[in-house]
């Protein structure tokens, strides 16, 4: 979830070195927007004088993919065998015994599929088992200083401060460096608009409560618009003589445009299969059903159709290596 943040960008630059005293001559400001967005004086004075500066979060910051969008895209398939590997199999399969229960009431509720749910808490946090260790207002205010992408990092700041309005504890506020947090890894400010609470407590504690963590990522799901009944994509063999450039997508997505640019135009599951289109190990769905075309790995190797549940799973983490991890990891709990 938190590769989402590759996608925005601050207008502020830091020009004068990072410091301790930079930063508490920055906190009035933060504090200032804190009170203006609507956080009480009583959850701002709680926090504010418990900030330090914490430059570790902002070198990994500045190791991350986004500053170098020009290298080269590795192979997909070393990526496959570590993310959709027998115990992340295995464990995401004991999960999803254990929550069966619910499983099936959350995705007759919302239609989003059980396994589904399943995979993407095994790749966000390997089942709970990997939630981070960082202090959430204490990394967001470092990175929001910096300022490379201070518009953003300070609304994340703001939306932690909403969140202990809400009643949420501040000893809870624990994630990655930056700022997601929980079973599925919700920055804060997605915590406020889509976590749910899944077993009845009043809280979405989505740290420690495995319904509530499901019921949270079903609800992102279909905010951000699943279908129902369509699967994400499958596997395919494509003939050596398929004209490529004829398929060649002719628009520029706004959103992670490096990204999309890999998959193919749309075509109607009849028009891929008139194309020498095979699936592997499974039959056509609906002939009128859309989906892309993606090679990971080019052309030869095993390729992929890809519906507009697969564009769901980018909404949670534009990565066609994690939204395929996620599609082939949810084939695999299930199987």
């Amino acid at each position: 979830m938190a590769a989402a943040l590759g996608a925005a960008s601050g207008q502020a630059q830091q020009s004068a070195p990072l410091s301790e005293a930079g930063f508490q001559a920055y906190l009035p400001q933060l504090a200032r927007q804190a009170e203006s967005a609507g956080v009480t004086r009583r959850t701002i004075n709680l926090v504010m004088p418990t900030l330090t500066f914490n430059p570790r979060v902002v070198e990994l910051d500045r190791q991350q993919p986004e500053t170098r969008p020009n290298a080269p895209i590795p192979a997909f398939e070393p990526y496959r065998r570590t993310h959709v590997d027998a115990s992340r199999i295995n464990r995401g399969r004991e999960a999803y015994q254990r929550q069966r229960p619910r499983l099936e009431l959350i995705e007759r509720e919302t239609g989003v599929p059980e396994s589904i749910m399943v995979a993407i808490w095994g790749h966000e946090t390997n089942y709970g088992r990997i939630m981070g260790n960082f202090d959430l207002p204490r990394a967001l205010a470092s990175l929001a200083y910096e300022g490379r992408r201070r518009d953003l990092f300070a609304g994340e700041f703001i939306a932690t401060l909403k969140m202990i309005d809400r009643g949420v504890p501040r000893e809870k506020l624990i994630g990655s460096w930056a700022g997601a947090f929980g079973g599925p890894q919700f920055l804060p400010s997605v915590y406020i608009r889509l976590a749910r609470d899944g077993d009845g407590d009043g809280l979405a504690d989505i740290w420690t409560s495995e319904a509530d963590t499901l019921t949270s990522i079903a609800n992102y799901f279909v905010d951000a618009g699943w279908r129902p009944g369509q699967p994400w994509g499958f596997a395919v063999t494509v003939p050596a003589d398929l004209n490529r450039n004829a398929i060649k997508a002719r628009t520029t997505s706004p959103r992670c445009p490096r990204v999309h640019e890999r998959h193919s135009q749309w075509k109607s599951m009849a028009e891929w299969r008139a194309l020498g289109i095979v699936p592997q190990n499974r039959a056509w769905p609906n002939e009128k059903m859309q989906a892309t075309l993606l090679e990971p790995d080019g052309p030869g190797k095993t390729a992929y159709l890809l519906t507009g549940n697969y564009r769901v799973i980018l909404d949670y983490n534009c990565s066609n290596f994690y939204a395929l991890s996620v599609g082939l990891l949810a084939d695999e709990v299930e199987r």
